[in-house]
């Protein structure tokens, strides 16, 4: 046992000191896996244990402002992000059929390392999603598919940026940061209130979005394996594989969340009589058009809806439903939003290659 630990330390010592960029060497949280892998495991058992319980006898809070605020912060750093990796070698410099990592401490080489740190950083400012969700007490949101989606990224992230900052994987962060762009944005819209769903009419569609977003990752990556290019296997395997990964998990949301929407449509009117009432007096019209039922619709997907319930509290043919008990907290989850089942949002971030 002892032999098998030594070997073990030794493995790794080699593997820390010879076989990583030196240049990264000094960077914040690069020195050591442990802090970036004891953070993941963290967030892990706060979004699923401490947080919730934490919460259980507190009221939810109100964070209307400072959603909108948090949004537009990581829309702008996401677009930031996704300017960098363009001028650190993606637009034009760049071969998008093989790009080995360039290990020099030339302009670009380094301003390519300095994005992906950033880059890394931005996994660790996405654990807010999950926080504001707890904080509102909005716990169906925080799906094993979030977790998964926000709690594996920072120490994949950490690996890249450890041996390889650079080259032919990058093109994952590229395109992801212009996901996330377009994802905090409408999150932004969204938490600003039902006047402005009508600017945010593709909502819909971000699933979908994030599902190309994973077959352009890994077909991007896997492309290596027919031709011979300099660049690490591992990573570019590794990468590979998130992006089917999560091709997968969003899958199964999409289905969950559009594919049956009318199925389980019509199974939710038919259980609840309520259902019937308001669809005879025309109400159904009404919340299913225009503003929306919910101003970021019943997502449990991989990221952050932002303020679900506030139309049902705004509106006075709601509110009636609301207090017969048919829109409470849940229920529009489960039903996936009976009159409008096209209410639900999605992300790459419920809101996910996040």
């Amino acid at each position: 046992m002892a032999i098998l630990l030594q070997e073990a330390q030794e493995w790794y010592r080699d593997l820390m000191d010879n076989k990583s960029d030196p240049r990264v060497n000094d960077f914040f949280l690069l020195s050591s896996p442990l802090p970036t892998l004891a953070m993941c495991i963290f967030y892990a058992y706060f979004s699923k244990s401490l947080g919730p319980r934490l919460m259980a006898k507190r009221k939810p809070m109100e964070l209307r402002s400072v959603l909108v605020i948090y949004n537009a912060i990581q829309t702008i750093f996401s677009a930031w992000i996704f300017y960098e990796y363009l001028m650190s070698g993606w637009w034009g410099h760049y071969s998008f059929k093989c790009q080995p990592v360039d290990y020099s401490t030339k302009g670009l080489a380094m301003r390519m390392v300095n994005i992906c740190w950033w880059y890394y950083i931005s996994k660790f400012t996405e654990f807010f999603d999950t926080l504001f969700f707890i904080l509102r007490k909005k716990n169906e949101h925080v799906s094993t598919l979030h977790v998964i989606h926000h709690g594996c990224m920072p120490f994949s992230v950490w690996m890249g940026l450890k041996f390889a900052p650079g080259g032919h994987s990058t093109f994952f962060a590229l395109l992801n940061s212009f996901v996330h762009i377009v994802m905090y944005f409408y999150y932004m819209i969204a938490a600003m209130g039902p006047k402005y769903q009508k600017y945010i009419w593709w909502k819909k569609y971000l699933t979908t979005f994030q599902m190309v977003q994973f077959v352009a990752i890994f077909t991007h990556q896997f492309q290596l394996l027919f031709r011979d290019c300099d660049y690490p296997k591992g990573f570019m395997v590794w990468i590979g594989l998130h992006g089917v990964m999560f091709l997968f998990l969003f899958s199964d949301f999409y289905k969950a969340k559009y594919l049956n929407a009318a199925r389980r449509r019509r199974q939710a009117v038919k259980a609840n009589g309520h259902a019937n009432g308001l669809h005879s007096n025309g109400h159904s019209k009404h919340l299913g058009e225009g503003d929306t039922l919910v101003a970021n619709g019943s997502n449990t997907g991989a990221c952050m809806p932002v303020m679900e319930d506030e139309y049902v509290k705004s509106n006075g043919h709601a509110n009636a439903a609301y207090k017969e008990g048919f829109f409470k907290e849940g229920v529009l989850s489960k039903n996936d939003a009976i009159f409008n089942p096209d209410s639900s949002s999605s992300s790459l971030h419920q809101r996910k290659v996040k």
